[in-house]
């Protein structure tokens, strides 16, 4: 019997707008509002990304440490994760998305999210749109339980996003070769995954995924609207 997968990436995909940074700032307007006074170098950290300077991944550690600090107790951050989930479900989901994601459900595939964004909210997100999964950034936990500002594994993002995939698909026992598997995106930094699955969707697509799903014969959706 096939199994029906439903991979969905999070930013720009469900989403209206990123959620890492402006996750950041809401937790630090909530806890420690002294620690805005480091968006500057948050900024600084953002420039040399951009000038491949650093990675993807160390900048959302070097974001993290500013913003949050270098190790926080999890019981403090919870229950404003729940809150930005929250905030997130009411003012920036895609209506689109949610019809998607309730029509993947009736129809009985198994939803799945995968997503760079860190599992420490994506996680509380994609519960209460209804997923079964989710594969995400996962934070690094200190000896006392304390999260750090640091990446356990790899920031899922780009060909890191197919190997953790994979990785989780091992992990629930399920083989590729028993699986169909669609998988919506916006990025073209997820071109890895848009290879390798069987029905592939570009939602609102960045310039270079608009090109790229035009020569491959990509669907482009738009979910603006339901």
């Amino acid at each position: 019997m096939t199994i029906e997968l439903a991979i969905y990436d999070m930013d720009r995909t469900i989403t209206y707008r990123p959620t890492w940074t402006p996750f950041l700032i809401y937790v630090a307007c909530r806890r420690q509002r002294w620690r805005l006074l480091f968006l500057p170098l948050v900024a600084l950290a953002m420039l040399s990304y951009i000038m491949r300077l650093i990675s993807r991944g160390r900048l959302k550690e070097i974001s993290h440490a500013l913003l949050l600090g270098i190790h926080v107790d999890p019981n403090d951050i919870m229950p404003l994760a729940e809150s930005f989930a929250e905030k997130t479900i009411r003012d920036n989901i895609r209506p689109g998305a949610v019809a998607a994601i309730k029509a993947d459900h009736q129809a009985g595939r198994r939803l799945v999210m995968a997503t760079a964004s860190y599992r420490l909210y994506a996680g509380l997100i994609a519960r209460k749109l209804g997923f079964d999964d989710v594969i995400a950034t996962n934070s690094s936990i200190r000896h006392d339980g304390h999260l750090i500002a640091r990446i356990e594994g790899e920031n899922n993002y780009g060909p890191a996003k197919l190997r953790m995939i994979l990785a989780w698909m091992t992990s629930v026992d399920l083989k590729r070769t028993d699986c169909h598997i669609r998988f919506y995106s916006d990025h073209v930094s997820d071109a890895p995954v848009f290879r390798w699955v069987d029905l592939p969707f570009a939602i609102n697509p960045c310039r270079r995924l608009e090109i790229l799903a035009k020569r491959e014969g990509w669907p482009c959706l738009d979910w603006k609207h339901s």
